[in-house]
């Protein structure tokens, strides 16, 4: 059974306002994790949880989830306000919390596949760590990156830009939403994005579309998924839910891990349409429900 190491930070989202406001665990790269753990995989999360009230309520829901975690850390947990629209979406402000990580052994050695992104793999000083581990790991496990990028804390979009490169190339598959790719590269178009990503290294880059579904290009192939059509209640989590189906589907086809590194890069298309349909079921559930709450293996059609 292949087993997942998630790096990457763990929010609470302080959502909507008095006296309706609501705290719901976050953090990209952490609910990625949630989502795998629902999906029963064996997944450890490398984060920053503070040693707060905030932290307990994180860790109480990342480990009712099945999801592996550190001791907690001195110091507060990060949090992130959240202001829905109308139709569901959100816009949030962070105080994120990402130190460099402590002296000593790096975790979960005996991961197959190692997942990262967002603001973890941008922000000083723990991004420098997170890069030296994707570099260190990918001999032996895949990769798996979404930059997920919050513009409020990550710089200029040239610098930022260079740095995602570095990482897209240093992994095997790689996600992006439009918002990410139309910030990075104002003007661009999503295909054309992609395909310069693909060529830099990566098996395979998705991309989603919002309410206009998903795209993959691997190879010399490019496969399109329309959206899963349900109610939203909000999109809060949508992306990091497609990421942890994306890498479900994949590894329910024996595609992760540095011995199917070879399959992974020589997927077809329909093998590729079927992951891609896969993860957009995930996420469309995920929105029909309020906060970032991922399926569980049981919730899926049969």
């Amino acid at each position: 059974m292949t087993r997942f190491l998630v790096v990457g930070e763990t929010i609470l989202d302080v959502i909507g306002t008095p006296p309706e406001q609501r705290e719901l665990p976050g953090g990209s790269p952490a609910n990625v994790a949630v989502g795998l753990g629902r999906l029963g995989h064996d997944v450890a999360l490398w984060t920053h949880v503070g040693a707060d009230p905030a932290g307990a309520l994180l860790r109480g829901h990342l480990t009712a989830s099945r999801v592996t975690l550190p001791a907690a850390a001195a110091g507060v947990s990060s949090r992130a306000i959240a202001e829905l629209a109308a139709d569901g979406s959100a816009r949030y402000e962070f105080a994120v919390e990402w130190p460099r990580w402590p002296d000593g052994p790096a975790p979960d050695a005996d991961a197959d596949h190692l997942h990262t992104g967002s603001i973890a793999a941008l922000m000083p000083p723990g991004a420098d760590d997170v890069v030296a581990l994707v570099r260190e790991r990918r001999p032996g496990t895949t990769v798996s990156y979404d930059p997920n990028i919050r513009p409020s804390l990550v710089g200029p979009a040239g610098e930022c830009r260079t740095r995602v490169e570095e990482i897209v190339a240093a992994a095997d598959v790689v996600k992006a939403s439009d918002e990410d790719l139309a910030w990075l590269y104002p003007g661009a178009s999503p295909a054309d994005i992609a395909r310069r990503w693909l060529a830099l290294g990566p098996a395979l880059v998705a991309v989603t579309l919002g309410a206009d579904g998903a795209f993959a290009v691997a190879g010399g192939r490019h496969v399109t998924v329309a959206p899963v059509p349900v109610t939203v209640a909000d999109t809060v989590g949508a992306g990091d839910a497609f990421m942890s189906g994306l890498l479900d589907g994949l590894h329910r086809r024996d595609l992760l891990g540095a011995a199917a590194r070879p399959d992974l890069y020589a997927i077809g298309a329909p093998r590729l349409h079927e992951v891609l349909s896969h993860a957009a079921l995930i996420a469309a559930i995920t929105v029909s429900r309020p906060g970032a709450a991922p399926p569980t293996r049981e919730e899926l059609p049969a």
